[in-house]
């Protein structure tokens, strides 16, 4: 996998955002119009986000999709 740290970082700061609301992902999935599954994968980083997820993603969350985008990405280590 090309991006694994910001898949990571992404799906980290997707969870905080579900989590802060209170939702299951379920809850998120039924919001966004996406599949539970789908939730599941971009937390645990096993999918790479699409454009169409990421605005479904912001719009069931009522949030810019800037904010959707603003998550701290962990620097690559030497041994990369």
């Amino acid at each position: 996998m090309k991006n694994e740290l910001v898949l990571q970082a992404f799906g980290q700061h997707l969870r905080r955002l579900r989590e802060a609301r209170g939702w299951s992902q379920q809850a998120l999935a039924d919001v966004a119009d996406v599949s539970k599954p789908t939730i599941y994968r971009l937390e645990t980083a096993r999918y790479s986000v699409t454009l169409d997820v990421l605005a479904s993603l912001a719009q069931g969350l009522e949030i810019p999709l800037s904010e959707l985008m603003q998550f701290p990405v962990p620097p690559r280590s030497s041994a990369d």
